[in-house]
């Protein structure tokens, strides 16, 4: 049943003309709310479906990390970037706190949180699609989607998923350690044996894509194994495959992994995510004010500091562009929300609420940010370095 309703998705997106056609993932997440039992009751989740979840979850972060090449990002965009995510984390934490006095929310932390988070691996298809990651602007985007995903993960992994902060951290040194070794032998032999990879693409060995694969999965294993979240693995996956590289630009590379990623393991985190999301609560007016009040707040907890630190960088045009893009949320909100949930942090009219904006801002903001850069994509890829 996933299979089928993840082609139905792929279909739907294909036949809708472009400028109309919403990121696959969010009609994957539409899709499995209405094959699930709130619905029509066809599907459900079940042991096998959530270990295909968690290994999607792992690709769709192994490819936000895969788009992290430090030497396009290093400088001004990952400065900026790193300090407009701590400028939305204050932001996030002091409405939070404000909510919560309020009784609005349980917890200013995790709802503080999921705010400040940026879904730019739910993004880059779409970016990709449209030419903005050669541009100068999609390397400030990138820097500032790398900031906002990677520094929820960290949160994720040493404070709201754990009661022994310290404990954590010191296995995340270890990892972190391990996963630097690995990514240090990583692009030695890769460098020395690039050529014998390279010709594997075109053959049925297919080796630099299960050697990929198995990086994903090993580093998935590990960080589960250790206790850390498996975001964690599957996002170092990727920065390490992108180091790995070092530069080169491989098209069939990346079109097959894209293939094993999208086309296979991710719908399935996305689908499940639908089956489990709670309609009823959803349905509620608490619950649809809420959600209204969150899709408000992604635009300004990510969206100021974007208007705020790019006035240098960007014309304002692109700076609201940016602050768009930046407010799109959507995976960690949904990994947030359920964690809340299960340890009594968040009430399931909170999470319908943040998970529902989140994807109403993956339907709306996309559309919104690409408006908005109109005309200057192709401008910007032929002013941007080879």
């Amino acid at each position: 049943m996933i299979v089928a309703t993840a082609a139905v998705a792929a279909i739907t997106v294909t036949i809708t003309p472009r400028r109309y056609a919403p990121p696959v993932v969010v009609v994957e997440l539409i899709f499995g709310i209405i094959i699930g039992p709130q619905v029509l009751g066809i599907a459900d989740s079940d042991d096998f479906i959530d270990f295909f979840s968690n290994l999607g979850l792992g690709m769709l972060f192994f490819f936000a990390g895969y788009e992290i090449d430090f030497e396009r990002i290093k400088g001004a965009p990952l400065r900026l970037g790193g300090l407009g995510w701590l400028l939305s984390l204050v932001l996030a934490y002091g409405i939070g706190g404000i909510l919560a006095a309020a009784g609005v929310v349980v917890s200013f932390l995790y709802t503080g949180s999921a705010l400040a988070t940026t879904a730019i691996g739910t993004l880059i298809p779409v970016l990709r699609d449209n030419g903005e990651l050669r541009t100068p602007f999609g390397t400030y985007l990138l820097a500032a989607g790398a900031a906002g995903e990677f520094g929820p993960i960290l949160l994720v992994t040493l404070i709201l998923s754990t009661t022994h902060p310290l404990h954590e951290a010191a296995i995340l040194i270890a990892f972190i350690a391990l996963a630097l070794i690995l990514g240090l032998a990583s692009v030695r032999l890769t460098w020395r044996g690039f050529s014998a990879l390279e010709r594997t693409l075109e053959s049925s060995s297919q080796l630099a894509v299960r050697v990929a694969v198995l990086l994903v999965f090993g580093l998935l294993a590990l960080a589960s194994d250790l206790g850390l979240d498996i975001l964690l693995g599957g996002f170092v996956a990727g920065m390490i495959t992108r180091a790995a590289l070092r530069g080169r630009e491989l098209a069939a590379f990346e079109s097959k992994l894209t293939a094993v990623g999208f086309g296979f393991l991710i719908p399935f985190f996305f689908i499940e995510s639908g089956i489990n999301f709670d309609l009823d609560a959803l349905a509620s007016t608490s619950a649809l004010l809420k959600m209204g009040l969150f899709f408000a707040l992604f635009v300004v907890v990510r969206g100021a500091p974007a208007m705020l630190l790019y006035r240098r960088e960007l014309d304002r045009r692109d700076r609201a562009a940016l602050a768009i893009f930046s407010a799109t949320e959507l995976p960690l909100v949904v990994a947030i929300t359920t964690l809340a949930v299960e340890s009594g942090h968040m009430r399931t009219s909170t999470s319908a609420g943040l998970v529902g904006a989140a994807i109403l801002s993956t339907l709306v903001f996309p559309f919104v940010g690409l408006a908005l850069r109109k005309g200057k994509t192709r401008a910007g890829a032929a002013a941007a370095p080879a």
